[in-house]
């Protein structure tokens, strides 16, 4: 009857342990927590231009060639340029490393896109709001600007001339000094392509309400 008692208790015992509350047991139930401490991820993309015309951020960092965005406005219209951003690194970039009469992904990696808020001219030649890959073929002389229709491209292998929206041709102007990394930015009414000894300015003006 004793050792009866006995298996009845114990019993009992392990039955309350089992259904006592994880809270109840002491430090225990206190070696798990939750770390809510914002991660990197969270943060503001890096500034590295801002005027009162356009901001440029870098979109990712730690590549080759940076992903940046520039935006910004040229009158009433919203522009975005999404481009990689390559370096000199010693090179020569115009008729060398960015051969003369060869189309040009205008840029690194992933190719070089432009979104436009509203209608607009670029050298006087009607642009459609919307968003455009943006290539170009530059000579000793001049600088052919292309903007085609299917913005998801990467290079140049997927390129259809018959997509295209809108070429113009324009000239480059001299720099005093080399910018090392490919920029895009805007002054005044124009849309500047920047890289080593050039600038390339491209004319924008919001189209006139109808």
């Amino acid at each position: 009857m004793k050792n009866i008692l006995m298996s009845f208790l114990f019993g009992f015992l392990v039955l309350a342990s089992a259904c006592t509350p994880a809270a109840e047991k002491g430090d225990e139930a206190e070696t798990t927590s939750v770390d809510t401490t914002a991660t990197d991820d969270a943060a503001e993309p890096q500034v590295v231009a801002s005027t009162e015309a356009y901001t440029t951020v870098i979109l990712e960092d730690g590549i080759a060639s940076p992903r940046k965005e520039m935006k910004g406005s040229i009158g009433d219209a919203g522009i975005t340029i999404n481009y990689g951003s390559p370096s000199m690194k010693e090179r020569t970039i115009w008729g060398d490393l960015v051969p003369f009469g060869e189309l040009w992904r205008t840029g690194a990696n992933a190719g070089t896109t432009i979104e436009i808020s509203q209608d607009v001219t670029v050298e006087g030649e009607a642009l459609p709001a919307g968003k455009y890959s943006i290539f170009t073929i530059p000579s000793e002389d001049n600088v052919i600007v292309i903007f085609n229709k299917e913005p998801e491209q990467r290079g140049t292998g997927g390129y259809n001339e018959a997509e295209d929206a809108l070429r113009v041709t324009v000239t480059p102007q001299a720099q005093d000094a080399d910018l090392e990394t490919l920029e895009f930015m805007i002054s005044g009414d124009n849309i500047v392509m920047a890289w080593a000894n050039w600038q390339v300015p491209v004319a924008v003006a919001a189209a006139a309400a109808e």
